[in-house]
């Protein structure tokens, strides 16, 4: 009777429970559904237990801090990054994601000043380190990526050069070059097709995500999106006019169609491309690369 009584209690009392308290319960019943696989939110046993069962890919996914128009805060790259690096880390399975770096080549402007760089060399040597130290750690194979269209190229030659190293003790370096370039010109192509303006920095693809992660983090001034008209893309290899005027305002072209449904679409297809690019190259012998 007792058991019968606490039972009618506890569904009483979660009946009448006010909506904000259920929806808290329920997000932390699935925060504690979902695996943890980022490194720096884990402790050194967690780690080496993960690693111990099979989570021995470590993505090293490279942000930045970048003026990103007047709507979006300059953190933007590496806000992404970290959502972006779980959510691939997740879909694969076998992985953790280490820290996002911050910082990626660039330079900082009086102007606009909302730029902290490196140069390509001292960037190419930290994520080189980063690697190391996380195949030290026990990792048997790591992916570097960026969300910055400066660094690409340093990556690219990291990944080659300890892959080499590397290859004899059967660990791997690759570079997921896809999650970038593919997926961003990709999606691009998919705005041509479907109407929407020309726009690259701060534009439509970077204010859109950031609205579908951020929501309502502040990551982007939504009051501002409305007004979201820089410079526009020229085609390639074209200058602009001499004596033309300028905005200069951080955004290349038209950003104010932006919304949180097209940063769901980029958002996912970058995880897709990672995730399949990731397990390519991860399958595919380091000597018949």
């Amino acid at each position: 009777m007792k058991a019968l009584m606490g039972a009618l209690a506890v569904t009483v009392m979660a009946g009448t429970a006010d909506p904000a308290t259920a929806q808290s319960a329920a997000s932390g019943a699935a925060a504690a559904r979902t695996p943890n696989v980022e490194f720096e939110m884990m402790t050194w046993p967690e780690v080496k237990k993960a690693i111990g069962d099979g989570k021995t890919t470590a993505l090293v996914y490279n942000g930045g801090t970048e003026q990103r128009g007047p709507q979006n805060v300059n953190g933007g790259h590496t806000l992404m990054g970290r959502e972006q690096v779980r959510a691939i880390a997740l879909a694969l399975g076998n992985a953790l994601a280490a820290p996002v770096l911050p910082f990626s080549p660039n330079r900082a402007s009086a102007e606009l000043p909302g730029t902290i760089g490196l140069t390509p060399e001292i960037f190419q040597a930290i994520n080189e380190q980063v690697a190391e130290e996380l195949i030290a750690s026990g990792f048997k194979a790591v992916v570097l990526m960026g969300d910055h269209g400066g660094g690409q190229e340093q990556l690219k030659t990291v990944a080659a050069k300890l892959d080499a190293k590397y290859a004899g003790q059967g660990i791997r370096v690759v570079f997921c070059d896809e999650v970038y370039a593919k997926a961003n010109g990709d999606f691009d192509a998919w705005l041509r097709q479907n109407g929407y303006p020309s726009s690259a920095h701060a534009g439509i693809p970077d204010t859109s995500e950031m609205l579908y992660l951020g929501r309502d983090k502040g990551w982007v001034r939504q009051e501002l999106v409305k007004d979201a008209l820089g410079d526009p893309v020229l085609p390639p290899g074209q200058r602009p006019a001499a004596g033309a005027p300028r905005v200069n305002n951080g955004i290349s072209g038209d950003g104010r169609r932006s919304t949180a449904d097209l940063g769901k679409k980029l958002f996912e297809m970058k995880t897709d491309y990672a995730v399949t690019q990731i397990r390519r190259l991860l399958a595919t012998p380091a000597t018949a690369r």
